[in-house]
């Protein structure tokens, strides 16, 4: 029955969602296009191109999954892979439209200091160091943490592209041995397992970019951060909840038991939701603010003036001249060429993204280190006490005689431990 179903619809579907896809595929190259062009603010614009590559990543492989049932694996892998890339891209968007790390850094301590104690006397308030630290404040009142703020942000983002791009190639390899079962909820399948995973990773992920946005949101007011994370933030969360959520109505017997039919529904919906996207990303990451050339930026400025005269009529047969005169300043700024802006998109964006993985793995290495070397010596100090020496002191027994009293000397045996 669910054969016959996928059979009568797989063919119109694939029409109606290419359509979709030809939409949102031209647009998001064309303000790709433009960004490259217009390429006057590397620092944002890197990462404003790569949250927009999403749409058609994402468009494409959605199409090709729903063309062919077999790339739906594959397409799934590559599309999860760039969905974590993208939200890290977001997260590095806005930290660049408050200037930079250094100045995030600054920003943030200065709202820890306004709602912290200040220190009496020079020193510091008893509470100062915990309160940046507890968990409670990140959850209740994040801007208390201060610059660890940023930290935890970055973790969050960066973990998550990690165990997404991570569990997706453990999914293939489940697959190919025949125990994935893709949207089937059992305990003998890894589906289950990796979807609670990410499901955690992706809610942590998420959490931690809206407590730094509540910190941030009053500085960036000029770009309108509302609509701009709202708009991404639909993407990422509405595809993964809304494919957990087709594969527990096909669990629970709402919908039909196939997978085929299940992976297809997902990309048909993906398909006409990234047009919406396309439409969404056109209106909140125009290219109309970096059209302008910044002054810092501007090389030469030449000013050409043209004066030519000019005979009036005054009636009666008198004419007056006048002399006209026509200036013309030309402004010379700096070209961005679009392999210009690519090569550094490519080369700057992928060295920021490498030291940020380092970083992460490093923080994530730490408290394990730092357990392995505490058993380690709890391991060498058993290890000590259990192979202890002992010493044993023993005097010997003396017998004195004397020609007139015959005297015998006992000299107690001490046993003594020394540890």
């Amino acid at each position: 029955m669910s054969e016959d179903v996928y059979s009568d619809l797989h063919k119109p579907a694939v029409i109606i969602a290419g359509c979709f896809v030809v939409v949102a595929v031209a647009l998001s190259t064309l303000l790709i296009l433009k960004h490259l062009k217009y390429y006057t603010n590397p620092a944002e614009q890197k990462w404003i191109v790569a949250v927009l590559f999403m749409v058609p990543v994402y468009a494409i492989e959605s199409i090709l999954s729903l063309w062919s049932s077999k790339l739906s694996l594959a397409c799934d892998i590559l599309r999860n892979c760039y969905e974590a890339f993208a939200l890290y891209s977001f997260g590095r968007y806005l930290i660049a439209c408050l200037g930079g790390e250094a100045r995030v850094n600054e920003l943030l301590e200065d709202e820890a200091k306004k709602l912290l104690c200040k220190p009496l006397l020079g020193k510091e308030h008893k509470g100062h160091r915990r309160s940046r630290s507890s968990l409670r404040n990140f959850c209740c009142q994040p801007c208390v943490i201060g610059k660890d703020l940023l930290t935890i942000e970055k973790f969050g983002l960066v973990q998550y592209m990690i165990l997404k791009t991570v569990c997706a190639f453990l999914a293939l390899i489940l697959e190919i041995c025949g125990v994935y079962g893709d949207g089937e909820f059992r305990w003998n399948n890894g589906y289950t397992y990796i979807a609670v995973i990410l499901n955690f990773s992706q809610m942590w992920a998420l959490y931690c970019l809206v407590q730094f946005y509540n910190v941030t949101h009053d500085r960036l007011k000029e770009i309108k951060p509302l609509a701009k994370f709202v708009s991404f933030k639909a993407i990422v969360f509405a595809t993964w909840w809304q494919g957990v959520g087709i594969a527990l109505l096909c669990f629970l017997s709402v919908l039909p038991k196939e997978g085929k039919l299940q992976t297809a529904l997902q990309d048909f919906l993906i398909c006409i939701e990234m047009a919406i996207a396309a439409v969404a990303h056109v209106i909140v990451f125009s290219v109309e603010p970096y059209r302008y050339v910044p002054v810092s930026d501007i090389l030469n400025v030449t000013t050409e003036k043209k004066s030519s005269e000019v005979k009036l009529d005054e009636g009666g047969g008198k004419e007056k001249s006048a002399v006209v005169e026509e200036t013309k300043t030309k402004v010379e700024a700096p070209g961005t060429s679009v392999t210009e802006s690519v090569q550094d998109i490519i080369v700057e964006g992928g060295q920021r993204v490498v030291k940020d993985v380092v970083l992460t793995i490093n923080q994530a290495m730490e408290p394990v280190e730092k357990g392995v070397t505490k058993i380690q010596e709890k391991i060498h100090h058993r290890f000590e006490s259990g192979g202890r020496t002992e010493e044993f002191e023993v005097a010997a027994e003396e017998h004195v005689t004397t020609e007139d009293v015959q005297k015998d000397t006992f000299v107690c045996t001490e046993e003594r431990v020394v540890k």
